[in-house]
């Protein structure tokens, strides 16, 4: 039985988790790409407040990475860097115990940041093979079950493009036939590779990649319905078909050039881009002439580099603004869908960076950058702290949660942790 008592507001939730973003091939109880199944950082897990800290199910030493843990199939992938050497390394665990099922490593090359060493883009899954991108844009594809190198491609090197200063960010948008992602340069702002084959599919547009990740939607119903990829430059946003790179639609970014690291959010109606100098646009969702129109800018509300949620069901969204001045801070900020109006804010939720998951039953579950896990009620008009616990050291890694465990990573460990009372949101059953 549901701990939650409203079965339907449960189900809206699920629909906005996996369907609305063409992942509905997703089960329930995975994560299997970066901010969830709908690259929203929403789940249909319903978590209740603890009074003791969460208890920890298993941990494993990893090595340094900035990059998510991904669930599916009964397993946790994770990208690492490997200790001493110029090699990453992708892991694969049991979700349940923690055993290590495979790892494979790779030479990546040389690489210094004062950002750390590890990867960044986060691993997607699809189809049973697992995609990952590294720090230095190294694009592999494994078989997930043993672990099998199947193809790997150097984007970069192959199409002579500059590394960005913070390394390769954006994770890969995965359909059932390609590869997607940023790159930046002459001709190669967005590429995609043959997701089976590794062979570069197609290359497009002349101007810098974005630190944000692409997000695979489907529109329309019957004979209008129709998959594209959602892409954010420094320039623009626009809507491609995956298959080809042909532009279904763009909305130029507000005013001028702008660094751009959150994820696009999209509901069925609108699209939510956020921008580290131009604040927040809403847009429309594409009409029959093809153009979005904006429905609301929020100047002042922009985004360093997190990415936020939605309530589908109550209309709102949430955003960080991650400022840096005066002094660096996340604020969480609850934005009316409709109006683009402020409900209410959250100052100083996490430092930098917090990641943020709307649960089933409509709490948010937090994992700010200090490693606290914070579970909150998201009332109309104010933020509740129903629990807190020190689970990690300082992290800037997105949480994941899937089949009754969250899994946390800072730059030594992956630890997944038992919330009291999760349940999966789905059908009115556990």
């Amino acid at each position: 039985m549901l701990v939650i008592g409203d079965t339907g507001r449960a189900m809206v939730r699920a629909v906005a988790a996996v369907c609305l973003f063409g992942w509905s091939h997703a089960s329930g109880d995975d994560w299997p790409q970066w901010l969830g199944p709908g690259r929203n950082n929403v789940s249909t897990e319903v978590v209740a407040p603890w009074k003791e800290p969460p208890s920890v199910a298993w941990r494993q030493k990893v090595g340094h990475a900035q990059s998510s843990p991904v669930v599916a199939g009964g397993r946790v992938f994770i990208h690492s860097v490997v200790a001493g050497e110029e090699k990453e390394e992708v892991l694969a665990f049991d979700a349940t115990t923690g055993e290590l099922r495979w790892r494979d490593a790779y030479e990546r090359g040389a690489y210094r940041s004062q950002q750390g060493p590890g990867p960044r883009a986060t691993p997607s899954v699809m189809g049973g093979r697992v995609y990952t991108t590294g720090i230095t844009g190294i694009l592999g594809c494994y078989d997930c079950e043993s672990g099998k190198r199947l193809w790997q491609a150097n984007p970069y090197e192959e199409l002579g493009a500059s590394l960005p200063g913070f390394g390769v960010c954006s994770s890969p948008a995965v359909t059932a036939s390609r590869v997607i992602l940023p790159v930046g340069g002459k001709g190669s702002a967005v590429v995609a590779y043959d997701a089976q084959t590794g062979k570069l599919a197609w290359q497009k547009f002349d101007e810098p990649a974005a630190a944000s990740s692409p997000v695979v939607v489907t529109r329309g119903e019957g004979d209008k319905k129709r998959t594209e990829v959602i892409v954010q430059t420094t320039l623009r946003v626009m809507g491609l078909n995956p298959d080809d790179g042909t532009v279904h639609w763009e909305h130029p970014l507000v005013f001028q050039p702008s660094g751009v690291a959150p994820t696009p959010l999209t509901t069925s109606s609108l699209l939510i881009c956020s921008t580290q100098d131009n604040g927040t646009i809403a847009l429309s969702t594409p009409s029959a002439d093809g153009v979005p129109r904006q429905a609301w800018w929020k100047q002042d509300l922009s985004s360093y580099f997190s990415t936020g949620t939605l309530d589908v069901e109550q209309n709102r969204v949430f955003l960080l603004t991650n400022q840096l001045q005066p002094l660096p801070r996340a604020d969480l900020v609850c934005i009316d869908l409709e109006s683009g109006s402020e409900l209410w804010s959250r100052a100083a939720l996490g430092y930098f960076h917090a990641g943020v998951i709307m649960t089933g039953d409509g709490k948010l579950l937090i994992l700010d950058d200090s490693g606290n896990l914070v579970l909150a009620e998201a009332a109309k008009d104010r933020f509740v702290e129903l629990a807190k616990a020190k689970v990690c050291r300082g992290t800037f890694v997105n949480p994941a949660i899937s089949g009754g465990l969250v899994y946390v990573r800072d730059d030594q460990e992956l630890i997944a942790l038992r919330v009291p009372a999760t349940a999966r949101a789905e059908n009115g059953s556990q």
